[in-house]
């Protein structure tokens, strides 16, 4: 991946854990080291076509002294989330914050702390069979769409059959590609979060809901944390989330089962026939 490079931007800001810090003030350096394709900008010669680092060195120091941390772990954050989010071309940011004059009582150079953070791709699956079900799943969507999650693909909706408990009303699935910030721990407590902001009431397993939201692929991560499993563990055998999935990420690829949604979709298709 191509790359811009700022090295030590000096801004003077108010973070601290000192109220003298917040008061007064001192210098912070900021490197800042963008990942993004350059190619189109050094074929066009055209400014549009990448990042204006003398505008990102402003946008820098107006993040940067806009609040008051006690932290530098935080003003690196969200100047990591600031840039992520303002950016578009931007797919990866690493930022430097050293403090030359941290109050430690040691002769140091400076303190520092060094991030790393980028877009994630994610698929999720989404099924409601209560009250309105279309209404309930763009609710949901735009629930998700936020500073730190992007809607970026959706599919058609499809009516299906409950599985599991069978005494209920029909379902209406569809899938979505996601691009995130979040942390998959983060990504499962924002989606539980949605769920219960549209009144999802867990009463019976794999009974009636007003919206169901389930991260099916992160990036190509294996967790088997309690918290969250993924891929999800019953993907491969639901057509009610393989065929919407399929519509969007056909090409996508499970990092256990070695194969594409394209590849699973047929195979279950096949053998249900």
């Amino acid at each position: 991946m191509d790359k811009i490079c700022i090295k030590d931007l000096e801004v003077y800001g108010f973070h601290g854990v000192n109220q003298e810090e917040k008061n007064l003030g001192q210098r912070f350096l900021i490197s800042v080291e963008l990942g993004l394709s350059l190619r189109e900008a050094g074929i066009s010669d055209d400014l549009n076509k990448t990042v204006n680092y003398a505008e990102l060195c402003n946008s820098i120091e107006r993040e940067f002294i806009r609040e008051k941390y006690d932290l530098i772990e935080k003003a690196a954050e969200e100047l990591a989330n600031y840039i992520l989010t303002n950016y578009q071309r931007v797919e990866r940011v690493k930022i430097l914050l050293k403090k030359p004059w941290a109050p430690i009582g040691k002769p140091v150079a400076y303190a520092a702390v060094e991030i790393e953070r980028y877009w994630h791709k994610v698929y999720i699956g989404l099924g409601s069979n209560l009250g309105d079900k279309e209404k309930n799943l763009d609710e949901a969507l735009a629930k998700i769409n936020n500073r730190s999650c992007k809607v970026e693909k959706v599919s058609p909706k499809y009516c299906t059959k409950p599985v599991g408990y069978t005494d209920q009303d029909d379902f209406l699935n569809c899938a979505a590609e996601l691009k995130t910030l979040y942390t998959p721990e983060e990504l499962i407590k924002f989606m539980l979060d949605i769920e219960k902001e549209l009144k999802r009431e867990r009463i019976i397993r794999w009974g009636p809901r007003t919206i169901d939201l389930d991260v099916l692929l992160y990036d190509d991560i294996v967790s088997h944390k309690q918290e969250i499993i993924i891929p999800h563990p019953r993907m491969q055998e639901r057509l009610f989330v393989l065929k919407p999935l399929n519509d969007i990420a056909a090409e996508a690829f499970h990092p256990v089962l070695r194969k594409s949604i394209n590849e699973m979709y047929n195979e279950l298709s096949e053998s249900e026939q």
